[in-house]
């Protein structure tokens, strides 16, 4: 077994989600492994990753909009706003998503399903700029 590390850093334009498949499965490609596990692991407490359908933009806006009805910006119910009246929802959009994502590959290529595709979920209001930690391990 082998273990190979790289990080990726990712402009999120706004709120919502940017498709980041194609980087994260080139890379696993040229790694020179061919079979086992990759881990994607968002260094952020304020975004997340996911697997989401990447053909329909509709399902990103009706996750966009189910969200912002579970966790409205400004809720007075948040003490912490120091960021902004984004910045509690942020985190707490992120502790109900994923900070990380386990995606088996094969012969170099990942196993992800026809219209699945690896998203940055960005959930403060404007941009930032986000790192991805990827890890392999396989033969």
């Amino acid at each position: 077994m082998r273990q190979i590390h790289h990080r990726i850093q990712f402009d999120t334009p706004r709120r919502g989600l940017l498709e980041i498949t194609r980087p994260v499965a080139a890379w696993v490609a040229s790694s020179g492994l061919r079979d086992g596990l990759l881990t994607v692991f968002i260094r952020h407490t304020s975004a997340s990753v996911l697997i989401q359908e990447n053909a329909d933009p509709e399902v990103q806006r009706d996750l966009e909009r189910f969200l912002a009805r579970l966790v409205p910006d400004g809720d007075p119910l948040f003490e912490h706003t120091a960021e902004g009246r984004d910045d509690m929802p942020a985190h707490v959009r992120a502790a109900l998503t994923q900070t990380h994502l386990a995606i088996p590959f094969e012969a170099g290529t990942l196993l992800l399903g026809t219209w699945q595709g690896i998203y940055v979920y960005e959930h403060r209001l404007r941009g930032h700029r986000r790192e991805v930690a990827l890890h392999l391990i396989g033969t």
